[in-house]
């Protein structure tokens, strides 16, 4: 499916504001709302919009401990990448995972309710046999920036 600016301006709208009006969104990218209606079920259809949620203020419920860990593997064959990454796959406290090149192999964002719990999960990951070499913790201290919104003009600009 090839994409026109209309089909742009309708996926970084809705990175703001999901719950917003076909009405508001229409206004906003310059059409009524039945054909925008008609270009968000075709977005979605193609997988461009992969689904809606709500954004949590975790930070209201509960203070959590959030970590990023690098993760060096002892070995580095494909089975040992594929290992690793099928069994943090299912580790609900690992929010994000990257696999990387250079000094590290994975990159894990983690939460955790404290760094007690965090030393907890890093035991099952090492009890787990699952290839890891060693790891560095780094515990954030401050949140600078937060963006959930990809800058579609830019990376496709």
């Amino acid at each position: 499916m090839k994409l026109d600016k209309l089909d742009i301006k309708i996926l970084a709208a809705l990175q703001q504001d999901g719950r917003m009006t076909k009405t508001r969104l229409g206004e906003l990218v310059g059409l009524s709302p039945s054909p925008c209606h008609e270009r968000i079920k075709r977005l979605e259809a193609a997988g461009y919009i992969r689904g809606y949620h709500a954004e949590i203020d975790v930070d209201r419920l509960v203070r959590p401990t959030l970590i990023l860990v690098e993760i060096v593997l002892r070995t580095h064959d494909a089975a040992d990448f594929e290992r690793f990454s099928r069994f943090v796959a299912d580790v609900p406290e690992v929010l994000e995972c990257y696999q990387t090149s250079g000094a590290v192999d994975f990159i894990l964002k983690v939460i955790t309710r404290d760094l007690a719990a965090y030393q907890a999960l890093m035991d099952r990951l090492l009890d787990a046999n699952v290839g890891i070499g060693r790891y560095t913790t780094c515990v954030v201290t401050k949140q600078v920036k937060k963006n959930g919104a990809y800058p579609l003009d830019l990376l496709l600009g």
